[in-house]
């Protein structure tokens, strides 16, 4: 993986990051200004959904000087429009001491790289409207895109769904 002047270094996360992947994502529900209590995943479902029979997604660990300090979050979508498979990736978060270093940077490479390596059409991801690093995201190459409106329906509203079948 990458490495830049020996205190950075992107890699896989495994089995035994799972305690540190769940504290990461409790770090991520507090800067987006959301508390702890929304953040219902555990170490057991890290382990069973990035590392289980059938992983759901993958994660990248960024370490500073031997700590880990952040952290990308992505899973395979598809394009019926490129006909390719892309990347979505669901979280980026590095912690605010070990931000200014390039570790953002560094795990988005690795996603574009991954990407490359795998003939993903594209990458996708969602970013919160006052959140600063939507200029790093330019600067990378993502466009904002201002006439898609992101959807989502919870759990209560799928059951609900779902019960249309049944009737």
């Amino acid at each position: 993986m990458t490495a830049v002047a020996r205190r950075a270094r992107v890699r896989p996360a495994e089995t035994a990051d799972a305690a540190a992947i769940v504290q990461l994502v409790r770090d991520l529900a507090v800067y987006e200004r959301h508390p702890v209590s929304v953040v219902k995943l555990t170490a057991a479902d890290v382990r069973r959904d990035a590392f289980g029979a059938l992983p759901r997604f993958e994660v990248l660990l960024a370490e500073w000087d031997g700590e880990i300090e952040g952290f990308a979050l992505f899973f395979h979508n598809y394009s019926t429009w490129e006909a390719r498979p892309g990347l979505y990736l669901e979280d980026l978060f590095v912690r605010e001491a070990a931000r200014g270093h390039g570790l953002g940077r560094l795990l988005l490479i690795e996603i574009g790289a991954l990407a490359e390596a795998r003939g993903c059409g594209r990458i996708d991801l969602n970013v919160l409207d006052w959140n600063p690093t939507r200029a790093f995201y330019d600067r990378l190459g993502f466009k904002d895109l201002v006439d898609w409106r992101p959807y989502r329906m919870d759990r209560g509203a799928i059951a609900a769904l779902a019960a249309a079948r049944r009737s």
